[in-house]
């Protein structure tokens, strides 16, 4: 794999670039009169343009895309803490607590496919107005070389993992074994892919190892999602194995880990319109 910076027009020049893996997450460029630009996948793929180096973006209106996306993850997100809530799941009806995730996580998989849509259907340059991929590859393509389509390919798969699980639990017949194999496993599955596709995301805009806020509200969003899917992935745990007990579950935790989860998801959901319209940029 040959991680690189998308077409450049005649005359630019890559100054360096960095990245975690081989990836390439951030550029600096020459333009032929000598002005640096800073250039990243994240920003490329919004649709957010280049910004003269080490000058703050100018700001402009949110993308479309944007508030879609962040409605999408946010109602979703509305609905996992919702349903962590006692008061809401001692109230109501088993199926109805257990259709409530089912229906926010719809809303996490329709959120997760625009993404990976935003994803492929980035400009094939550097330059915001460049041509983008034909309508069938931005629907479904193939990017290995960019570690974004790593995170919202495999963020995709995990929110498909929760639509079987959330799906499952509205089953009030199931045995203990076909809970573990329909509810259970699922819900583990979902986590480690929300946790890697995080990880993903979080290394795009994190500079090095260690946390290294750059100010920026992407980095802000990855951070909180991060959170909130090792939230999740401690829930997962906390459903399933209790050690030193009888109880198959710490149902505390369960909720704990989900209600944090989802109010990480939230406020990560509402910043991405925010992102889109303070960190435009015209350089």
């Amino acid at each position: 794999m040959t991680a690189t910076v998308p077409d450049l027009p005649a005359g630019w020049r890559v100054q360096h670039t960095r990245g975690p893996l081989g990836f390439v997450t951030h550029a600096v460029l020459v333009r032929p009169d000598g002005t640096e630009v800073e250039w990243s996948s994240r920003r490329h793929r919004k649709g957010l343009g280049l910004r003269l180096a080490g000058v703050r973006a100018e700001g402009g209106r949110a993308s479309a895309m944007s508030w879609w996306i962040g409605s999408l993850f946010a109602i979703g997100s509305l609905c996992f803490a919702l349903g962590s809530v006692p008061l809401y799941f001692d109230a109501l009806d088993p199926a109805v607590v257990a259709g409530t995730f089912f229906v926010g996580s719809i809303f996490f998989t329709s959120a997760a496919y625009l993404q990976f849509h935003e994803t492929l259907r980035a400009p094939g340059g550097v330059l915001t107005e460049s041509a983008r991929p034909r309508p069938l590859a931005s629907l479904v393509g193939w990017k290995p070389h960019r570690i974004d389509f790593w995170a919202v390919l495999v963020q995709l798969v995990g929110t498909v993992f929760f639509n079987i699980s959330t799906f499952s639990a509205t089953q009030a017949d199931l045995t203990a074994e076909q809970a573990r194999h329909l509810v259970w496993a699922p819900d583990v599955y979902g986590s480690i892919c929300f946790l890697v596709a995080s990880w993903f995301a979080y290394a795009e805009v994190n500079r090095g190892v260690l946390p290294r806020p750059d100010r920026s509200i992407g980095w802000s969003i990855a951070a909180l999602n991060m959170l909130g899917s090792i939230a999740f992935g401690v829930s997962a745990v906390a459903a399933r194995y209790v050690p030193s007990t009888d109880q198959s579950a710490n149902l505390e935790l369960v909720n704990l880990g989900t209600f944090v989860g989802a109010v990480c998801f939230l406020v990560g959901a509402v910043l991405l319109p925010v992102e889109s319209a303070r960190e435009r940029s015209s350089a």
